[in-house]
């Protein structure tokens, strides 16, 4: 069954705080966390007390004090930070490779992007970016409770509108024959990736980007063998 988006939902964005965002609250360099303002709470760290209360209203950027005179800052949730603060559910691309992936598909606004797995849902807040305002990424994980954490993400960083995240194997499977060449770009990161990429050939429009990523040479060669089968009179394999 094909996952449908919300047509109706918009991507907004504050340039000041509210009850109910989601904020990074950066300390120093490689102490960052996530947290949802809630009028009323508390954050406490290794520094002390930090009362949302006085987050509200202030704009995304802003340096704020406890009552000990030390301060954190508070940033929006970039895809970029994002990933550096997830719940690693899987291993993650970071954004070194995020960036390549993006860059080599040539994805941008308006592009339909078809990702699996969707693990941690790193790459896919990346992808959300890129295809904004008006295009959409669909993303599949075998794993229901994973899917179910990373919509969870998707809906807390504001970005649910962009993404319909669907469990299914896809290595089995394939993706679903509503997708047939609608497909901008295809991603894979499976294990077994040469088993799903006869179905992104059929994902792919005429004109369509494929980028499978695994760490194992094996994977890759048994990749490139299907690719070369599946994707015969395609460029740039």
């Amino acid at each position: 069954m094909l996952l449908t988006s919300n047509p109706e939902k918009t991507i907004a964005f504050n340039r000041k705080i509210h009850d109910g965002n989601l904020v990074i609250v950066y300390v120093k360099h490689g102490n960052m966390k996530a947290v949802t303002v809630s009028e009323g709470s508390v954050f406490q760290n290794s520094l002390g007390a930090f009362k949302h209360s006085d987050w509200i209203g202030k704009p995304f950027g802003s340096k704020v004090f406890n009552n000990k005179g030390d301060f954190v800052y508070l940033l929006a949730p970039t895809p970029e930070l994002w990933t550096l603060v997830l719940n690693h559910r899987t291993q993650i691309l970071y954004i070194p490779d995020i960036s390549f992936v993006i860059m080599y598909l040539e994805i941008v606004a308006g592009c339909l992007v078809l990702e699996s797995g969707t693990g941690s849902g790193s790459l896919t807040t990346s992808l959300a970016r890129a295809i904004a305002p008006n295009g959409h990424v669909y993303t599949f994980d075998f794993h229901e409770q994973r899917a179910a954490s990373a919509r969870d993400d998707f809906e807390r960083i504001g970005l649910s509108s962009l993404i319909s995240c669907g469990v299914r194997d896809i290595q089995g499977e394939g993706f679903p024959d509503e997708l047939n060449e609608l497909a901008d770009s295809v991603f894979l990161d499976l294990p077994q990736p040469w088993l799903a990429i006869p179905s992104a050939a059929k994902m792919l429009k005429q004109d369509g980007t494929f980028c499978s990523f695994s760490p194992c040479i094996e994977q890759v060669q048994r990749s490139c063998d299907a690719l070369q089968s599946c994707f015969t009179g395609w460029n740039g394999i």
